[in-house]
């Protein structure tokens, strides 16, 4: 009786230990896809300031997508977070694309000299019809470029007034690109699929 209930006891023991150690594999394994997927898929930032206002408000969570590029190229008014220096993410809007002549005149956006609609915008200008949401510029003025130079993009903040984007910084390398921001998921009543 003895031996069969320290034998029992064996058992027992065994079958936590392995228990314990089924767990821990599956914990290593959820560990290291949560690594891959945060470091190689996907990301969450946090936005400070206004200049993506009222597309993006300050402290929101976006979620960003690290892959996507990979795969494909940027697209004219995606919204991108990118390296803007070795301390500091921006994130702004695709205007201008590689090869793009890119103009703003009386509050319209011309793209290789066609009228291009900015629909992400319409809120805003209505507000400000007194006065010009985004000044009269030309790429030539700002950067010295005529165009948009092979592997760069142009990028703009939907707050034209309060926003440093391409108008002061320049052209955006592709390699400085860490992804498109595709969702923007806190505060939760706002979560929402970005365009």
């Amino acid at each position: 009786m003895e031996i069969n209930r320290r034998l029992e006891n064996i058992e027992k023991r065994k079958k936590v230990k392995k228990e314990i150690i089924s767990w821990a594999k599956t914990l290593v394994v959820v560990l290291v896809l949560v690594v891959a997927i945060r470091g190689f898929l996907f990301t969450n930032y946090i936005v400070y300031g206004s200049s993506m206002m009222p597309t993006i408000q300050d402290r929101d969570r976006v979620i960003i997508n690290k892959i996507g590029y990979g795969i494909g190229a940027p697209k004219r008014f995606d919204m991108i977070v990118f390296h803007a220096n070795e301390t500091t993410d921006y994130i702004k809007r695709v205007i201008g694309l590689p090869g793009d002549f890119i103009e703003y005149k009386d509050d319209v956006l011309y793209v290789n000299g066609i009228a291009v609609d900015e629909p992400y915008l319409v809120e805003i200008t209505d507000v400000y019809k007194r006065y010009p949401y985004t000044h009269d510029f030309t790429l030539e003025e700002l950067t010295g470029e005529k165009y948009v130079p092979k592997d760069h993009l142009f990028v703009l903040g939907d707050n034209r007034r309060n926003s440093v984007d391409s108008r002061q910084i320049g052209f955006i390398s592709f390699d400085d690109i860490v992804g498109k921001a595709d969702i923007a998921y806190w505060p939760i009543k706002e979560f929402r699929k970005l365009k």
